[in-house]
């Protein structure tokens, strides 16, 4: 009997492992808070969760997120997607070379520039694996499947941006004084060649008495 109840605790513990494996596996993005209007580096970290190869991940990007430049990853190869208006409003990573093994992640980023309004947004993500199955990371924070979520935070105001910069400029360091150098650098020939005819002279003297 104590040996059954041994047993079914070893099972539990087990699946809750697995679970909590499962869990820790979702396809995010970060980082996780930001400033408003700012060019940030965001990064999609991408694990695998099953026993088969990811092939293929796809990350819409929220409104109010202007996506400039992606960065290339060796091994893989990225289309973007545009809306109506010329906007990227997604991004799809292709593996070239077989795709992210079980146990293996990588990481995949880009730089956008943030909304000029603080809140949070989420980004959804598709990832593709070799069987053709889709896990959607679509979800509430809560869920099998949540999307990653970024906080935009109020950034620094232009003013004291300006305000900054402007006192960075005046606890500058004073620029050398090249005019005595010059001065010192044009006279020193003078004297050296003054010297010269001096020491000459006196010997011509000493010679004639």
């Amino acid at each position: 009997m104590n040996m059954k109840k041994w047993m079914g605790s070893l099972a539990v513990a087990g699946t809750l492992l697995a679970l909590t494996g499962t869990a820790s596996a979702h396809v995010t993005v970060w980082p996780k808070e930001t400033t408003t209007g700012a060019y940030e580096k965001y990064t999609v970290r991408v694990p695998v969760e099953k026993d088969i190869n990811t092939t293929k991940v796809r990350v819409e990007f929220p409104q109010g997120v202007s996506v400039s430049t992606v960065q290339p990853t060796p091994g893989w190869n990225y289309e973007f997607e545009k809306d109506a208006d010329g906007r990227f409003k997604a991004i799809t990573w292709t593996s070239t070379a077989g795709g992210l093994k079980p146990h293996e992640f990588t990481e995949f980023s880009f730089v956008a520039k943030n909304p000029k309004d603080p809140g949070t947004f989420a980004w959804k993500a598709y990832q593709t694996y070799a069987d053709g199955s889709v896990v959607e990371w679509t979800g509430a924070p809560d869920s099998k499947t949540p999307a990653s979520v970024t906080t935009v935070k109020q950034g620094a105001a232009q003013g004291d941006q300006h305000d900054e910069k402007q006192d960075e400029h005046n606890h500058a360091a004073p620029a050398p004084d090249t005019t005595a150098s010059a001065k010192t650098g044009n006279t020193l020939p003078l004297v050296v060649s003054g010297a010269a005819l001096l020491i000459s002279l006196i010997s011509l003297f000493r010679k004639k008495e």
